[in-house]
């Protein structure tokens, strides 16, 4: 069984040992850096050639063709047919309740008109193209797909290609149906940093696109990273975390079980509970031990409690939010009495689960915000995925006759104060002309 590390705020060196409990290294060492590097420059100069035999070697997928990774569009709509009933039907609730949330982000175009007659605005426009990375290694994650496409097509992209490692040939159904439901329109069987590197320079049959999202392992966490420049891309992704607030009140098994929810996900997986209450953070530890051997992932979850979990008493829930903004963790459960009131004093957090009935498990399947949250403590400068990860705002700069000639004298000054002659004179020459 784990031996649950336990933390005190009130002890000298809380802080030190918090930081170092939370502290994460970063996604790959120099050995896999160098290898995702070789990995981009093969394919961007071998383009199909280059992706066959990495798929073949890492995949252990001999195709004839790169044409042949590519999964038809009847096969998507095939699969979503031939799963079973209540899939589907889970996979179609998701997905309405993902794009009912997502239409409430959309942002429009404005403008508004000076006296003088100039006209400003910003016209938001969609991404043209966007890549997405669904992972088929060790587990395959559905309701990425519908997160990651669904905020894309409320956003306008008119085109998503997903890419999705099939090892050996296996395709996972359930993937497959929810790529039909979220609306992907091209769909790939690779993986890895290939998969990146075809996405972010573009193949003889893989488009290029504009900017790759979805979650991976940390060759492709890596892979992100250095084409970064090239596309966009939506984060690089630690491990997941999960930390709860209780005030003492809740049934400890739901709250084991909360931990137990995120520390499945991965061996370095961070699950992390605090509590006024010492005695609670007892019995959850007795929870934990009770429940734990019952576990299908126990090997997984044990050993990210061993690692990464920690037990925190704090002095209040106050003291609690303190501690909670320091971390800024991915998901935050305030399991407490009046959640409203502890609500106001949380800045850092990826997404919050608000009340004791509210378990981080629906927000990453179905309760309609997006899952894919920043980790790593970047909720303190981070957000959500959203549908605004998809959209571009361009300014928009209209000036009437009027307008020019008096931003001209203001922008003169200032560039010939930067040195900045050509500027100065090209604001000049619309000044002078409404002055004659």
């Amino acid at each position: 069984m784990p031996d649950l590390q336990r933390l005190n705020t009130a002890h000298p060196d809380f802080w030190s040992r918090l930081d170092a409990l939370t502290a994460w290294e970063g996604v790959a060492d120099e050995a896999v850096t160098g290898a995702v590097r070789d990995i981009l420059a093969q394919v961007r100069a071998r383009g199909d050639a280059a992706l066959l035999d990495y798929t073949r070697r890492f995949d252990r997928l001999d195709a004839a063709s790169a044409a042949d990774l590519e999964i038809p569009a009847d096969r998507l709509r095939q699969a979503l047919g031939a799963i079973p009933a209540d899939q589907r039907e889970a996979l179609q609730i998701a997905a309405a309740r993902i794009r009912a949330y997502a239409e409430r982000q959309k942002q429009e175009s404005w403008s508004f008109t000076e006296a003088d007659g100039t006209a400003l605005g910003q016209q938001v426009t969609p991404l043209d193209r966007v890549g997405l990375y669904v992972p088929g290694g060790k587990a395959a994650y559905p309701s990425s797909v519908l997160m990651n496409a669904i905020p894309a097509k409320v956003a306008g992209v008119p085109e998503i290609v997903m890419v999705a490692p099939a090892p050996g040939g296996g395709l996972n159904e359930l993937v497959l149906a929810a790529a039909a439901v979220a609306g992907v329109d091209r769909a790939f069987t690779i993986g890895g940093a290939q998969a990146v590197a075809a996405l972010a320079y573009g193949t003889a049959t893989v488009p290029r696109v504009d900017k790759i999202v979805g979650p991976g392992n940390v060759y492709v966490a890596a892979a992100k990273r250095q084409v970064f420049g090239a596309v966009g891309i939506d984060m690089i992704a630690g491990p997941s975390e999960i930390l709860v607030v209780c005030d003492g009140l809740t049934d400890p098994d739901w709250i084991a079980m909360d931990l137990f929810s995120q520390a499945e996900h991965d061996e370095d997986a961070q699950p992390i509970l605090i509590s006024p209450d010492a005695a609670f953070l007892d019995r959850v530890a007795a929870s934990v031990e009770r429940l734990l051997p019952d576990m299908e992932r126990r090997a997984i979850i044990e050993a990210s409690l061993t690692r990464r979990a920690a037990l925190i008493q704090a002095l209040d829930l106050a003291e609690a939010a303190q501690v909670v903004n320091f971390i800024a963790p991915e998901h935050l459960e305030l399991s407490v009495e009046r959640p409203e009131e502890l609500l106001p004093l949380i800045r850092h957090a990826g997404a919050i689960f608000v009340g004791r009935h509210t378990a981080e498990a629906l927000g990453d399947y179905c309760a309609g915000p997006n899952h894919v949250l920043p980790t790593s403590r970047t909720a303190r400068f981070s957000s959500p995925l959203g549908v605004y990860d998809f959209q571009k705002r361009t300014s928009l700069i209209h000036c009437s006759p009027a307008g020019a000639a008096t931003l001209g004298r203001t922008a003169s000054i200032l560039a010939r104060g930067e040195g900045l002659t050509a500027h100065a004179r090209s604001a000049e020459l619309r000044s002078e002309r409404k002055n004659r």
